[in-house]
């Protein structure tokens, strides 16, 4: 948690917009309570099927409601310079790598990153570690990925390769 409102903060001191789900509950909360307290401008992208049955932030600087996942996934990808993974469950790994192939597609060319608190991200770096000697994945995908544990230090490297 302190974490997540460490990386909202300093997201709207550098005046870098957090687009996330707009969700109110858990870390993503955190974040956005976090953005919004310090000035920062809050962007959510749901699907109407979560609309409709979850509660969602109220002081988001906007809402999107989309039809379906493909397009949620779409939108936030336009409207997103570059992309922080934190701590999360499937939907974060989902996203991670969604964000991932796309860029390896050459579908975008935006920085991404593991904020890799408490070294929640070990199991993963391992098994892409894994797939690069198994001849899975080239080492220039690995490279690709920004790694860091504290939320200056991601934003610094973010920041430097692009956003």
């Amino acid at each position: 948690m302190e974490t997540a409102g460490a990386l909202g903060h300093e997201l709207a001191m550098r005046s870098l917009t957090c687009v996330y789900g707009g969700s109110c509950t858990g870390l993503m909360k955190q974040l956005a309570d976090s953005a919004l307290a310090a000035g920062g401008k809050v962007v959510g992208v749901t699907v109407q099927a979560l609309k409709d049955r979850e509660e969602f932030h109220q002081g988001l600087t906007e809402l999107h409601v989309l039809p379906t996942k493909h397009e949620r996934k779409h939108l936030m990808v336009q409207l997103s310079d570059g992309f922080v993974a934190l701590p999360g469950g499937i939907g974060t790994f989902e996203e991670f790598f969604e964000v991932y192939t796309l860029q390896q597609m050459g579908f975008h060319a935006k920085p991404f990153g593991l904020l890799n608190v408490n070294g929640f991200f070990e199991p993963l770096e391992l098994m892409l570690e894994t797939a690069e000697k198994e001849g899975f994945l080239k080492n220039s995908h690995q490279e690709a990925i920004i790694r860091a544990v504290n939320p200056d230090e991601i934003l610094d490297l973010i920041i430097k390769r692009g956003v």
